[in-house]
């Protein structure tokens, strides 16, 4: 599908430019494919954010992540990080450990429990996204995959690993 500017007059555009076209759509897209991960979230008691925090933990069991790196490795962010970490652990999906060093440091480390939600889950997240952008095909993801990043490019942190997340294209 080709975009062209529009060339209607002022007072009959839906849009103020291309660049809000683009966030629009892509607001939109966001929030149609979030519904159907919010559902099969929802259904399990968990929120997508904890369940990112939850493989970020899992892939480095045993080891433990300070709370503030554990934050900055998230998908989106989480200004309340302590809250949330919280919630985990009431749950049983996490605990947390005060540093000896520095008490003000709380590193973070999945259960057990947390390891079987994220087993129990798996399936259906693979499901999901199949749901979610399964009718496109390998070379149009990839595609996706690399207009999203060099869109957020200038906006990335240099330190983050976002910034290189075309590794299967």
């Amino acid at each position: 599908m080709v975009c062209m500017p529009a060339t209607r007059s002022q007072s009959t555009r839906r849009f103020d430019s291309l660049e809000q076209q683009a966030y629009l759509n892509l607001w939109r897209t966001y929030d149609r494919l979030r519904a159907l991960e919010d559902q099969m979230f929802e259904s399990h008691g968990i929120t997508a954010q904890q369940y990112n925090a939850l493989r970020l933990l899992e892939a480095r069991f045993p080891s433990a992540l300070p709370t503030l790196q554990l934050a900055r490795r998230l998908i989106s962010r989480a200004p309340d990080i302590t809250r949330m970490v919280d919630r985990m652990a009431k749950r049983g999906w996490v605990t947390r450990e005060r540093s000896a060093e520095n008490r003000r440091v709380v590193h973070v480390r999945i259960t057990g429990a947390g390891r079987q939600l994220l087993r129990r889950l798996a399936a259906e997240v693979v499901d999901c996204h199949k749901r979610q952008l399964g009718h496109l095909s390998p070379t149009q993801l990839c595609r996706l995959i690399g207009l999203l990043a060099e869109a957020r490019q200038p906006h990335e942190p240099l330190t983050s690993p976002w910034r290189h997340s075309l590794e299967d294209c």
